[in-house]
């Protein structure tokens, strides 16, 4: 198995990227979680350097202007999400594979700029309507926010053909095995 290879996982909110991601984590493939940085304030339990990296916006542009960032995106006007290029650096040191839960545009700009060296997978739902109801059911949500999840996952949904693999998450233990599959089969090249 070589070191250093990255594993990017994209899928529009609800479709299971992050249950995936955090059993791969437990799989002995020599993962390591890349931690994406933020310019929200931490909620409930969350700790810097562990669930995110915290910078007040003005800092996050900052690191915007110094091309500190792989990717990122004003989710919110002032509220910032990316991922740190020190984390690849992080982690390479640590002889790990890297393994980025991203949104689809981030995706892909991570899989542009390492090409070979990365696997980039698409989680997608069986279906808008499973994937509303997946929404529906986590209760995290409130039934506009659901709508602007579900706008939003349609639009994503249309760049999974630019993704090396799509993987439909309609049975979970399928879509763990098949994802743990492809990652060691990526892994051994």
């Amino acid at each position: 198995m070589s070191f250093g290879k990255i594993i990017i996982f994209s899928a529009p909110s609800g479709a299971g990227k992050s249950t995936l991601v955090q059993h791969l984590l437990k799989c002995n493939l020599d993962l390591e979680f890349s931690i994406s940085a933020t310019s929200r304030k931490p909620r409930g339990n969350e700790v810097d350097g562990v669930d995110y990296y915290y910078f007040t916006s003005e800092e996050f542009k900052n690191k915007i202007a110094n091309n500190e960032l792989l990717e990122y995106e004003e989710v919110y006007l002032g509220c910032f999400y990316g991922s740190l290029r020190s984390e690849i650096d992080r982690i390479s040191l640590a002889k790990k594979n890297i393994v980025f839960d991203v949104d689809v545009i981030g995706g892909l700009n991570i899989k542009n700029e390492f090409s070979d060296r990365a696997l980039s997978i698409f989680v997608a739902p069986p279906s808008i309507e499973v994937l509303n109801h997946r929404l529906i059911n986590r209760g995290t949500d409130s039934p506009e926010m659901i709508k602007k999840r579900i706008d939003k996952a349609n639009f994503e949904m249309t760049f999974s053909p630019k993704f090396d693999l799509v993987i439909v998450n309609d049975d979970l233990d399928i879509a763990k095995a098949e994802a743990e599959k492809a990652i060691r089969n990526f892994l051994k090249n």
